[in-house]
């Protein structure tokens, strides 16, 4: 998830890109003296109305089928429901922050089920009934020669930088909680595993991930800016159908 060097590409999915095609960082999370960024606050809203500022659809040109998300209420909450079926498509917005300064993101989820044929190791299986995305900025001193010259290509084209790297946060079918590996479509994803099978459908589960330290994990360096962070239902690989509920996204400051 470069404008069709989409979520199949090897170089850079264009889900990364789409975080920034509509306007470069046009809200500057640095400017704020919070000890909580309320990125994702789906609760104001009203079921059935429209998304709280910032928030967009995230398309893929080569995937007809899209991914519904609409407002609704559960448990006496609003919160995002998305019904995909043999479909690919996210919500996506774009931020731009020091880690550093909010380097804890909290969100919350639940789904009805898992993908059957779900693997995070093979491209047929990248599909998940649920998934985050933290995406970070380009910064030219991270890559090399030859990536610079792609980068450069790709601003040449779009008139901006795609996202330097992402993380993705994802509900697994099979693999162990705590498994981090490469997205199978590029290195510059990599898939966190906080949540995988049955035991927890149908709950409302809270997860707490420090930003900082997964970068440095799975990338064996400090991040550089946030981008963007995207919520994401897809099962266009595995042909399959899963439903998933979203609720509020925030990042804080560090105790």
């Amino acid at each position: 998830m470069m404008t069709n060097l989409v979520c199949r590409s090897a170089f850079v999915p264009v889900f990364l890109l789409s975080f920034l095609l509509s306007g470069l960082f046009p809200w500057e999370a640095a400017a704020e003296n919070a000890q909580v960024l309320e990125v994702g606050a789906f609760s104001t809203a009203q079921a059935g109305g429209t998304y709280p500022e910032g928030w967009k659809p995230l398309l893929f040109e080569k995937i007809p089928t899209h991914t519904l998300y609409e407002l609704v209420q559960d448990e006496g909450q609003v919160v995002v429901k998305a019904i995909s079926k043999q479909s690919s498509s996210g919500l996506t917005r774009e931020l731009h922050f020091n880690p550093k300064d909010y380097p804890i993101v909290q969100w919350r989820w639940k789904i009805e089920n898992i993908l059957e044929k779900g693997d995070v190791t093979t491209k047929s299986g990248d599909d998940y009934p649920a998934r985050l995305y933290i995406t970070f900025a380009y910064d030219s001193a991270k890559v090399g020669f030859f990536e610079k010259v792609k980068y450069e290509t790709i601003r040449l084209v779009y008139g901006q930088y795609p996202p330097l790297a992402a993380i993705n946060y994802i509900w697994e079918s099979t693999s162990p909680v705590g498994t981090t590996v490469p997205n199978p479509y590029t290195d510059r994803v990599q898939m966190f595993v906080i949540e995988s099978g049955k035991p927890k459908l149908h709950q409302w589960i809270t997860e707490e991930r420090n930003i900082v330290e997964d970068y440095r994990k799975a990338f064996g360096e400090d991040p550089p800016p946030i981008s963007g962070v995207a919520i994401m239902t897809d099962t266009d690989n595995t042909k399959e159908s899963a439903v998933a509920y979203f609720g509020d996204i925030i990042f804080k400051a560090a105790p």
